[in-house]
């Protein structure tokens, strides 16, 4: 309910990405509650409030700084609760969360949820399930025989998302091949622009066969909420691992459920996070459960619209975005369940990188069966990337059915409507590194 007449709206810093997907599901929550959002975003803080949403312009690659930045701009405000969207900003809100005395997760839980390196040290040390894995420089090129590194294994960026630069590697010839290619996206101008730790380093890790699945979860002094246990029904098997369908409930045994959760719940203790949304990935194979990544942010992009939550007493259905103000502003309403429905999303994966010059099949796709949404958010024209050296979808396909099986189906079936026509780009000098792009 909004707040009553004469009664200021509660505040909320909401750390994001300037073209973040979620913020306007944010705001329309926000409306709905009479909650004040105060963003805190990476734009440029030279530029006079370029999207006119008044936010506090930071750095993420500083957390501490843009923590201070933020704590000065709400001097003497009342700020209620603190929010994260992504990776990069969730450690900045944690060192504002400290010094505004709000309860949160504390800075050194959410910066070791961004270096696999720390998760897999955290990992091992606490007991879980974890392949063997070594850090090593990206420069000089690596012998992998003279470090005994064996077949298969998988290399991957310290720091960055989304599987990007993650790469399957079954053989030494891949392996130099992989660690050439990582290389080249490290060493890009747009990665350094990023200004992320470590990104002359790399993990090397060995590869853990199975299936994968996802866990989406709320925190609350240390307890642990399981939201959904998403299906990831496509083999990720590599050599690139670029997600595409999630569909919960899963139809996983209840006792391998039962597991997932445990060994969610161990993994968050040894990370010693404590507040709010957790994003949770795991493999499973006969050897039992394997955490993957934990994230300290809720499910990225526009995955959120995957989940709704209802109660006999609400005539409508709450989004995950309101069910996270909810939470954050101890506010009632955080304990809803989600809805009976199975519900699902498909990724639309990116087939090859080059320019997005044409989509067709909307409507069709749109009129499949059990489709509740379509949303193409790449933008004509604009240069897009496969995997490992992408980090962003061709858009987003939602479905409803009575069953996870109905719900896949109607995905795939959608999704063989469309037609993406990408061309391939011509090479042109880059503005800072002067040099033409790599090929092949």
């Amino acid at each position: 309910m909004p707040p009553a007449a004469g009664h200021p709206a509660k505040r909320l810093l909401l750390f994001t990405a300037k073209l973040g997907y979620q913020t306007r599901s944010f705001e329309d929550a926000a409306r709905k509650l009479g909650v004040q959002l105060v963003y805190v975003t990476d734009r440029c803080h030279q530029l006079e409030d370029p999207w006119g949403d008044q936010a506090i312009a930071v750095h993420f690659e500083s957390a501490e700084n843009a923590a201070y930045t933020v704590m000065e701009n709400v001097r003497g405000q009342g700020v209620a609760g603190v929010l994260a969207l992504g990776d990069r900003p969730a450690a900045a809100a944690a060192y504002a969360a400290r010094g505004l005395g709000i309860p949160y997760n504390h800075p050194a839980a959410v910066e070791a949820c961004r270096s696999k390196l720390r998760l897999r040290e955290v990992f091992r040390d606490a007991g879980l399930h974890v392949p063997w894995f070594r850090s090593f420089p990206l420069v000089p090129a690596l012998e992998p025989a003279l470090h005994g590194i064996s077949y298969p294994c998988v290399l991957k960026p310290l720091s960055l998302s989304a599987s990007q630069g993650v790469v399957r590697a079954n053989n030494r010839e891949e392996f130099l091949e992989a660690a050439a290619r990582l290389r080249r996206l490290l060493e890009s101008a747009e990665i350094r622009a990023t200004r992320e730790p470590s990104l002359d380093q790399m993990i090397v890790e060995g590869y853990i066969p199975g299936r994968e699945v996802a866990v989406e979860g709320l925190l609350t002094g240390g307890a642990l909420r399981i939201l959904a246990i998403f299906d990831k029904p496509d083999p990720l098997e590599g050599p690139f691992f670029e997600e595409t369908v999630y569909v919960t409930p899963s139809r996983l045994p209840e006792s391998t459920q039962s597991e997932i959760e445990r060994s969610a719940r161990e993994a968050v203790r040894a990370l010693g996070l404590t507040q709010g949304p957790i994003h949770a990935e795991f493999r499973l194979n006969e050897e039992g459960v394997w955490p993957i990544e934990v994230a300290a942010r809720p499910i990225g992009g526009l995955c959120a619209r995957a989940l709704l939550f209802h109660s006999d007493k609400a005539d409508e259905a709450m989004a995950l975005e309101e069910l996270l103000l909810r939470h954050a502003l101890s506010l009632p309403g955080t304990d809803t369940a989600r809805e009976p429905q199975a519900s699902g999303v498909m990724m639309i994966p990116v087939p090859s990188s080059g320019i997005l010059e044409s989509v067709s099949g909307l409507e069709a796709a749109r009129a499949t069966h059990r489709i509740n949404e379509l949303l193409i958010t790449a933008r004509l024209h604009d240069p897009i990337a496969a995997w490992p050296e992408g980090s962003s979808y061709l858009g987003f396909l939602f479905a409803k059915g009575n069953t996870p099986e109905e719900v896949e189906g109607a995905l795939r079936e959608a999704h063989k409507k469309l037609q993406f026509r990408i061309t391939s780009p011509l090479p042109v000098e880059h503005p800072v590194t002067r040099r033409l792009p790599a090929t092949g």
